[in-house]
């Protein structure tokens, strides 16, 4: 599907209008994906759908394997008899911003009810389902839920501050005996998150749609994998890391940005056979159609910064193997339909990597118009193997740019470049037709520009400590002239998977071309 030409939507599952406080996979997401089956969408793209850490972020994860319990629905669950519809009755309601803390006090805890009632009332066929899950993922789930119950345990505490016998995994025989019950919730959980998942695409293959997901190439160091596999990281006899990720000064930042992420000890990954890496992407493979590599940069080369410093200024590029690791993948799992996160400053080295395996890079429409050095963003420098955006979750909605962040010269470009911007709210049509008419394979849309919006639905200012990953929207705001307009585009630019057939051959019949521009008296 990757060498398709299709058109999709940016839209995080927690900005859907699910009841209890953030969006999940019940009734909001199937209705969702209708719209996108209407409007001729077949490409629905999520942010990570891991358990999330301080600040919410679905980039600063507990696990890189597990799913965000938060995701679950819990009307799915009182429709399937595991919890009473009067037990989830008064929750937040379906609209206003995602609400993090109130659903993870209100909503997690009768999820932790449903689970329990599961394991006490699921009948045979429901409990051998269970177990081959628990087999089938007994690489993580069993760490994942340990993990869980002690953070849980020392009041949500990071590993290190743990007890030793803990921290350093020496008690868990122990944990187990007396937390079995805890644990196996733990387990059910990560059971109901698979389950609504797995339902909900199949929901989206019968329409047409195939989920674009999105891994961060690095994990927190306060994860349920730094503390299963300390080895795997660069950190000193006590545990703590000794240098972490990020990226250098640039013209964002004089300081660059310290993300500080543990480093991957890469040397040790590599003697492994890349184990870790080949088990992350099995299980996202699990979980989506095609996968979107964060920070794809760091693959070639990573700024490492000393744990130390308090800025990125004083790191060092440092190279990585991603031959070596994108090769072991390859004869693992087979070809992969990976997209590289590849803005930013990138090498030659870089791109001869991504092209190498034919990954297609990534370009923002918003990114084109500043001066001569931008127009690798603009659509007449596009492949066809790109996947291209009027914007990304980090950047401001297109009305927003227009109306805030965009410069003189900038509007300036867009009127030479697109076409005359008589009223504001006619940029967000010319830049989605902009990149529906390029070449680019993958068009991706943010849902925030569908529905015309502007700065306050930001999804993400990264820069900023607070405030991000909280917009939602309302289904009532899926007006069928979004739907219908949409849908007009993508035919008139190839984008609705219709193929037309050639004179004389029916639709759906098998062509061979050479042997037909032969008869056709066509020079091949």
């Amino acid at each position: 599907m990757v060498d398709e030409r299709v058109s999709g939507v940016l839209l995080h599952v927690t900005s859907l209008p699910s009841y209890g406080g953030v969006g999940d996979f019940g009734p909001a997401a199937r209705g969702f994906v209708d719209f996108l089956a209407a409007a001729k969408q077949r490409l629905w793209q999520v942010l990570p759908l891991s358990p999330t850490g301080y600040g919410s972020s679905p980039y600063s994860a507990l696990s890189a394997f597990a799913g965000n319990p938060l995701l679950i629905s819990l009307e799915v669950l009182a429709e399937q008899g595991w919890i009473g519809w009067d037990r989830i009755a008064g929750l937040a309601p379906h609209d206003g911003p995602a609400d993090f803390g109130r659903a993870t006090r209100e909503k997690l805890p009768l999820v932790d009810e449903a689970a329990a009632n599961f394991l006490d009332r699921a009948n045979e066929e429901q409990r051998l389902k269970f177990q081959k899950f628990c087999n089938e993922n007994a690489s993580w789930l069993t760490d994942y839920a340990m993990f869980t119950v002690l953070r849980r345990m020392h009041q949500y505490a990071s590993w290190h501050e743990w007890p030793v016998e803990y921290a350093r995994r020496t008690g868990l025989s122990q944990l187990m005996n007396e937390k079995g019950r805890e644990l196996a919730v733990e387990q059910a959980v990560q059971y109901f998150f698979s389950e609504q998942w797995c339902a909900l695409r199949e929901y989206c293959r019968e329409r047409d749609v195939r989920i674009l997901g999105d891994i961060a190439i690095f994990v927190n160091y306060d994860s349920a994998d730094v503390w299963t596999h300390p080895e795997l990281f660069e950190l000193d006899e006590n545990l703590m890391p000794t240098r972490v990720s990020g990226v250098p000064p640039d013209y964002f930042s004089a300081t660059g940005q310290r993300w500080g992420n543990p480093l991957y000890r890469w040397d040790r990954l590599k003697e492994r056979g890349f184990d870790w890496w080949v088990a992350r992407i099995r299980r996202s493979l699990a979980l989506y159609d095609i996968i979107r590599l964060d920070h794809f940069r760091g693959f070639e080369a990573f700024w490492s910064i000393d744990a130390s410093e308090t800025t990125a200024v004083n790191g060092q590029w440092v190279k990585a193997p991603g031959h070596d690791l994108f090769q072991r993948l390859k004869e693992t799992l087979g070809d992969l339909p990976f997209v590289a996160e590849d803005l930013g400053v990138i090498t030659k080295e870089v791109d001869e990597l991504r092209e190498f395996y034919g990954m297609p890079g990534m370009r923002i429409l918003q990114f084109g118009f500043s001066d001569r050095g931008s127009h690798l963003y603009l659509p007449h420098r596009y492949v066809p193997n790109t996947v291209a955006y009027t914007g990304t979750h980090d950047n401001n909605t297109t009305l927003g740019w227009w109306m805030e962040d965009a410069s003189e010269q900038d509007k300036i470009n867009v009127q030479a470049y697109l076409q005359p911007i008589e009223h504001d709210g006619e940029i967000v049509w010319a830049m989605i037709r902009a990149v529906a008419r390029s070449v680019a394979n993958f068009v991706i849309f943010p849902m925030q520009d569908i529905l015309h919006l502007g700065s306050e639905a930001r999804m993400n200012t990264p820069s900023a400590g607070e405030g991000n990953w909280t917009w939602r929207f309302n289904l009532d705001a899926l007006h069928p002239d979004f739907s219908k307009q949409l849908a007009k585009l993508m035919e008139l630019t190839d984008r609705d998977g219709y193929e037309a057939p050639i004179e004389g051959i029916e639709a759906g019949q098998p062509t061979d071309l050479a042997s037909k521009r032969a008869e056709l008296g066509t020079s091949i």
